[in-house]
């Protein structure tokens, strides 16, 4: 049985960071910053019994906007819906209810968010970012 929880003492940071450090999306990430996202952010973790074995948030305004980041299930709990069943959790939570925009970045999770009702662009033309240059290079250096 899985539990999902947001309170954001019982993360283990530790392993939250380990884990994002070997993404594909944040390599290397300094715990410190890791630290400072999780503050920012509407963290949720998902425990089997007492480990945990899932880590996803959400930064948003909880009025206009939202932003998934770091979805990350444990290699040993992986194809149990546990990704899916965090980013439900986000979306049927009231303190979400009537955001006009939920966004996310993956690079092979489509089926997942697809499922839930996310999309590719309407308007990708639209869109733009600003990356902090070491960030921009990594990206570029990286096989799309």
């Amino acid at each position: 049985m899985i539990e999902l929880d947001d309170d954001k003492a019982r993360l283990d940071v530790a392993r939250v960071h380990a884990w994002l450090a070997s993404s594909y999306w944040s390599p290397g990430i300094e715990r410190a910053l890791v630290e400072r996202a999780i503050a920012g952010s509407h963290c949720l973790g998902a425990y089997r019994q007492s480990e945990q074995v899932g880590y996803a948030r959400m930064i948003t305004d909880h009025a206009t906007f939202a932003w998934l980041a770091d979805v990350w299930v444990d290699e040993s709990a992986r194809g149990q819906g546990i990704a899916r069943a965090m980013v439900a959790w986000f979306i049927d939570h009231p303190d979400f209810a009537g955001i006009r925009r939920m966004a996310l970045v993956t690079a092979d999770a489509h089926g997942v968010y697809q499922a839930l009702g996310f999309h590719a662009l309407i308007r990708p033309g639209r869109y733009m970012e600003r990356l902090a240059p070491g960030f921009a290079d990594a990206l570029r250096a990286t096989p799309e």
